[in-house]
């Protein structure tokens, strides 16, 4: 049995390891994800090779509360560290051996603690996880190349994942006056069972910078911004979508019909003979083409003259046998009823000749092009067309550019990329190259009609440079520059507020520290100048989730549930019943800001701040229904709430979130009972506030 004293240590011991957390390599990322945990509220230790001469992150030594200099792979080093008594240990250094290295070192010493590691090899990483156990491995440009693709689809896209089998989208909308809900519904009634409300402004004010900050009832009018996520393959958000279709069809069809006018033919066949590209061949083959059809249509009326018992088919079959080089098939050792005209036969030797001319001639260009367009697609994609309009430049192809690339062609995003070397021999995406230094490079890449242009090279003051150029050659596109160091972007991103000014250290920070809580991220995307991360929670006993239902995730934590899966043998529910409860071993993803997730790991919840009021029942079923809707909505006893029904008027004992209380006042009035808001500060009575459980 432990002595006072030693148990005393030992509770000191259990809460010291909780919240310590050690950060291996001070570079940009090691740096930004001290600041990031700090936020947290967790005790922060560092290891580093050398001391730090300059600080990416200001004051950055204050808030660190222990650094020790040396190898993070000695063990000596991690014992200085206190490398039993943390809770999670990020290995964020530029080499990635010696983050796998110092990782194993970690393992031996620590059995228990969780590791974060930057890596990027897929497969290893997958292995040591199995093999290790609470081991996770992010690698940043792979992280932020999503946030850069995104932020490149301009305003109406912010974000596309894959949840349960299903595409899911972020996206801005601009209230347009011939919207179906314009000056006809009310925000809230924008929530479906495949759509969320994310934000709302009206025309005259900015997004908030939280979520659920909106008046539910609020008439949507012309010029207001809404920020949504719904499922991206089921019901478009207005009429406007399939107004487009139906436009874009009949466009379609005055397309076809248009091209079968002469004029338009004719205006088509001129074009193409005076085409610059490859007009060589497509003289030729113009030449060849034209001849063969006038030799055909001339033989086919000989024959149909000269032999009034043969019908135009046949004649025309005739003309084409000898034209593919068939003279031998149609004279060879046949005698003829009548006979045939010297001039005649001449012609028809004459027909095969130039067939086996002119059709070769057309063989073989045809040859030529199919194998010159198979090695096109192989091995090269410089020659591929340049968009005219509405696609993104990707300024510099290195890793990040290429990952993002990647994805706007999955999201069939037309783009151009922009390098000032050589493209890599590997380089296998399908997408039209600019190699030219960066100047005369956006000259040739249709700029002035671009969606958007991003600029990801290696280098954050030449990425200044080539988005300031950029925009001043096309100011109404948009503009994304990465940058490297948080001071600066904040500084370029307040100077130049048209620019969306992505910091990769910081984005990647965000993920590495909520990763070091223990949480899973299913990707991220930037909103508002914060990042909104997808995480994935498996609810466990004495979390700080457990027992809590949605709103209280919703509203208490400004998290937005998007998925809940009761058991891993049952089915995943996208956008969610707030009314749900959580309990353990339930899976549920949601969508949070970094204050969100540090709320959830403290469970601090926003307090409860108004009360329902029922005032009287209109009808009898009211008085059942009601009771229902109360004991659902507002998660209290069903005896409670009926015992409030039958004493009306009353006031529900417990306190709701704002929304939360709209709701349950919105459902009561439905009903026919009648129902109001009071605040919290109005109410003078001392009420009780039971459990909710």
């Amino acid at each position: 049995m432990l002595s006072s004293e030693n148990t005393h240590q030992s509770i000191n011991s259990t809460e010291t390891k909780l919240n310590r957390f050690l950060v291996c390599g001070l570079g940009s990322l090691g740096q930004h994800c001290v600041v990031v945990l700090k936020e947290y509220g967790a005790t922060v230790s560092a290891i580093d090779l050398v001391q730090p001469k300059n600080w990416d992150v200001s004051n950055l030594e204050n808030l660190l509360d222990d650094l020790f200099i040396g190898d993070c792979r000695q063990a000596n080093i991690l014992e200085q560290a206190h490398i039993r008594q943390c809770r999670t240990v990020l290995l964020v250094t530029s080499d990635e051996r010696v983050n796998i290295e110092a990782a194993f070192a970690a393992r031996l010493l620590n059995p228990q603690a969780r590791l974060v590691v930057r890596s990027e090899k897929q497969n290893l990483n997958q292995l040591l996880s199995e093999n290790l156990g609470n081991f996770i491995a992010f690698e940043p440009n792979q992280l932020t190349a999503s946030a850069f693709t995104f932020a490149a689809l301009g305003n109406e896209n912010l974000g596309y994942f894959n949840l349960a089998g299903r595409k899911l989208r972020v996206a801005k909308h601009q209230v347009q006056p011939n919207d179906l809900w314009c000056n006809k519904w009310q925000v809230h009634q924008l929530n479906t069972s495949f759509r969320r409300i994310l934000s709302h402004a009206s025309n005259s004010s900015e997004l908030p910078n939280q979520f659920y900050e909106w008046e539910p009832e609020t008439v949507l009018r012309s010029g207001d911004a809404i920020v949504y996520i719904e499922i991206a393959d089921l019901f478009p958000l207005t009429q406007r979508a399939a107004t487009k279709t139906k436009s874009e069809t009949r466009r379609f069809w005055q397309k076809i019909f248009l091209g079968m006018s002469w004029n338009h033919l004719k205006q088509k066949l001129t074009q193409l003979w005076q085409s610059g590209d490859g007009d060589r061949f497509v003289r030729v083959a113009m030449i060849c083409g034209i001849t063969v059809i006038f030799l055909s249509f001339w033989g086919t009326i000989l024959y149909r003259w000269h032999y009034p018992g043969i019908n135009i088919a046949e004649a025309f079959y005739a003309t084409a046998v000898l034209l593919l080089g068939g003279y031998g098939d149609v004279f060879g050792g046949v005698e003829f009823e009548q006979q045939m005209p010297g001039w005649l036969r001449l012609f028809s030797l004459g027909l095969t000749l130039a067939g086996t001319a002119f059709v070769g001639v057309l063989y073989a260009l045809l040859t030529d092009k199919l194998l010159s367009s198979r090695f096109q697609f192989f091995f090269t994609s410089s020659r591929i067309s340049i968009p005219q309009q509405d696609h993104v430049v990707v300024i510099g192809l290195n890793r990040v550019g290429r990952q993002v690339a990647k994805l706007l062609l999955e999201l069939k995003q037309p783009l151009v990329g922009i390098t000032s070397t050589v493209v890599e021999p590997n380089f296998s995406l399908q997408l039209p190259v600019i190699v030219d230094n960066f100047t005369n490079a956006l000259a040739s890449a249709n700029l002035t009609d671009a969606k958007s242009v991003v600029v990801i090279t290696d280098d954050e003051m030449e990425n200044l440079e080539i988005g300031l150029m950029a925009h001043s050659q096309a100011p109404n596109s948009g503009l994304v520059i990465r940058t490297y160091n948080r001071q600066f972007s904040d500084k370029v991103a307040q100077l130049f507020a048209y620019a969306q000014v992505l910091c990769t250290s910081a984005l990647s920070a965000e993920v590495f520290a909520a990763a070091a809580f223990g949480e899973n991220i299913l990707g991220l995307f930037h909103l508002n100048n914060q990042t909104i991360q997808v995480v994935e929670y498996m609810v466990e006993d004495g979390d700080t989730l457990n027992g809590l239902m949605l709103y209280d995730i919703a509203y208490g934590y400004g998290a937005v549930p998007i998925l809940y899966q009761k058991t891993s043998q049952s089915p995943a529910k996208l956008m969610p019943a707030y009314e749900t409860r959580l309990a353990v071993g339930d899976r549920m993803i949601v969508l949070a800001t970094s204050n969100s997730l540090q709320r959830i790991e403290r469970g601090e919840l926003s307090p409860r701040n108004w009360y329902v009021q029922v005032e009287k029942a209109l009808t009898s079923d009211a008085i059942f229904d009601g009771a229902n809707e109360i004991s659902i909505i507002s998660g209290c006893s069903i005896g409670t709430a009926r015992d409030l029904m039958r004493n009306l008027p009353g006031q529900l004992p417990q306190p709701l979130y704002k929304q939360q209380a709209q709701r349950l006042v919105f459902k009561l009035n439905k009903l026919r009972a009648i129902a109001h808001l009071l605040p919290v500060d109005s109410c003078t009575e001392n009420i009780s506030h039971p459990s909710v459980n």
